[in-house]
């Protein structure tokens, strides 16, 4: 069992908050000036005491008169001075008076990559990955007037995740939510709820914070008082006979905690979901899983997405192209996604920053992954639209890797045995050649598939190797019976640029690539789900080639500012043939 201190207070949007959301104000500190003095020690003056020339004789900052950006939000999209921009940028603002609760907490949604916090001057904690909830308890450090100060810190280094290397953009500063939460002294801090295997009962746990009193649980007209164990925990399983969820049917049921003061309020769905030899089940019948990848990039503008209004446009658009499925790529994305998708009815893949070339032997990367798994899974194991929890993401084979996986893997199944573990791996390709001629068989080989309930798969055959036509005769072999999700596909192609089904870089070839892809995939026995790379165009720092790429990924089914490429109804009518078919 977790300690309390690993677990952030669950659903912070349902308590009685105050959003800090709004201009902050900057000071960009490229050399740490505001932390360390000449020598490297600690800055006395320090911008975490908020000083000023007007207060202090050696203060050479000044908060009130320094310019300000938008929380939540990047801080690369606010000013033009700033896109390129990794290094170290302070956050300052007052706190308003608080609301009345007995405890309060500072929870910050996500804040990339290293951030550290000041509450009146005192350190409360240092929080490291860019994507994943955390908060800070701050009763004791309350006085009437408060103000806060925040350094966040974005440099890729290699015991990172993501490490120095990745194929997208490395947004900094506060991009989600900051909220002050407060709660009475006793309050229900962290909960989960699931069908049991015969999908009769709903069991799970309820973990009290503070003075042990009776939790009463509701779901629907089922009402059930439980008194915790000492170490406040609450063992849950009560009857349950309510229709399930699934995308074609997102029914959510109203679920009402109850301890003491402490009242949570919350809409549920329960569904079961299961893989068998190499089918995925969902309600005990086997599904297909059509979908797409995307990125955390508002679906207009090259920016990163964080308000509700954002994960509604995306998640809209995957719902339009025909999905039942989404693969939230290469990190985890804000909480906003999973509540939508729950009421849209879209399964969702979610997935952590390992990626590419990990520093796989240093124990800090591996407790940097495994923190960020444990603080995703604990976020969302209550959002029936989660299927997948992916590990990893086109990591090369290794004996070091492997184990590095395997640990997490299971550290990840002990915090939510109901879902399925995932990750994107390569296939082996080979050639075979007979009287009939050469074919091309690609290979599912991967040691780490053993481990895995789900295979994913990342291939751009017709696109960085291969011709088109060498997918035509193309074998698909696996070494374990387990279901295959072809998590990445596609080809680059710029809105308008129009040419012969043969033109690189054309829409017109974009969409040729993709009917090969759909007709050898139709031939995969194990294939269960498709994810193709990916719904629209995103900047990254690895695509300079100009005027075509200009820095932007073009594998997008729309573009950067969310105009449909003609390869948009080649996937949806590929999908409008496939939905409600199993294989």
């Amino acid at each position: 069992m977790l300690p309390l201190s690993d677990l952030s207070v669950q659903s912070p949007h349902l308590r009685n908050s105050v959003s800090l959301d709004g201009p902050w104000h900057i000071i960009i500190d490229p050399y740490e000036t505001g932390a360390r003095n000449m020598f490297g020690e600690p800055n006395p003056f320090g911008y975490h005491l908020n000083r000023s020339p007007a207060t202090h004789w050696s203060a050479e900052y000044d908060f009130a008169n320094s310019p300000t950006l938008d929380v939540p939000g990047d801080w690369n999209t606010q000013r033009d001075d700033l896109l390129w921009y990794e290094g170290t940028l302070w956050y300052q603002r007052d706190v308003p008076v608080l609301p009345e609760g007995e405890r309060h907490f500072l929870r910050f949604g996500g804040s990339n990559y290293e951030t550290e916090v000041w509450l009146n001057g005192q350190h409360l904690g240092v929080h490291r990955g860019g994507f994943t909830p955390f908060d800070f308890e701050i009763t004791d450090h309350i006085d009437q007037r408060n103000y806060l100060v925040v350094r966040v810190e974005n440099q890729r280094r290699r015991e990172r995740l993501p490490t120095l290397d990745s194929d997208w953009w490395n947004y900094g500063g506060l991009t989600r939510e900051v909220l002050l939460v407060a709660t009475p002294a006793s309050f229900v801090r962290d909960w989960f709820l699931h069908l049991d295997t015969n999908g009769e009962r709903i069991v799970g746990e309820i973990r009290l914070d503070g003075p042990v009193q009776d939790v009463e649980l509701s779901i629907g007209a089922v009402k059930v008082t439980f008194t915790p164990d000492d170490d406040g925990r609450c063992v849950v399983d009560v009857p349950f006979a309510g229709a399930l969820w699934s995308p074609d049917n997102p029914v959510l049921h109203d679920v009402q905690l109850v301890c003491g003061e402490d009242i949570l309020r919350d809409r549920i769905g329960f569904r079961s979901l299961a893989q068998t030899g190499d089918q995925i089940r969902l309600n005990d019948a086997p599904i297909h899983l059509c979908g797409i990848s995307l990125h955390e990039e508002a679906l207009t503008e090259p920016r990163r997405a964080h308000s509700e209004a954002d994960a509604r446009a995306l998640l809209q658009t995957v719902k339009d192209l025909g999905c039942n499925f989404a693969r939230l790529a290469h990190y985890p994305h804000s909480d906003h996604m999973a509540r939508v998708a729950d009421e849209l009815g879209i399964l969702l893949w979610e997935e952590i920053p390992v990626y590419w070339a990990v520093d796989w032997e240093n124990p800090g990367t591996y407790a940097d992954a495994e923190n960020q798994l444990q603080e995703l899974i604990l976020r969302d194991r209550n959002r029936a639209s989660v299927a997948l929890w992916s590990v990893a993401n086109e990591t090369p084979v290794g004996d070091a890797r492997t184990a590095f996986l395997t640990r997490l893997i299971n550290h990840g199944r002990a915090l939510d045995p109901t879902r399925m573990f995932t990750a994107a791996l390569f296939m082996r390709p080979s050639k075979e050649t007979s009287d009939q001629g050469t074919i091309r068989v690609q290979t599912m080989d991967d040691p780490l598939a053993e481990v895995l309930d789900v295979m994913g798969c990342n291939q751009y055959l017709g696109w960085y190797y291969t011709k088109i036509e060498d997918m035509q005769d193309a074998r698909w072999d696996s070494e374990v019976e387990k279901p295959l999700i072809m998590s990445e596909f596609g080809a680059d192609a710029p809105l308008g640029r129009r040419g012969a089904d043969t033109e690189r870089w054309t829409e017109d070839y974009q969409m040729a690539v993709y009917r090969a892809q759909f007709a050898m995939q139709d031939r995969i026995p194990f294939l269960r789900g498709t994810s193709p790379w990916i719904l629209k165009d995103f900047r990254t720092p690895k695509r300079p080639l100009p005027g075509i790429q200009d820095y932007f990924n073009r594998k997008g089914l729309v573009s950067e500012r969310g105009e449909r490429k003609a390869v948009w109804g080649v996937v949806a009518a590929h999908y409008a043939n496939k939905q409600g078919t199993t294989r």
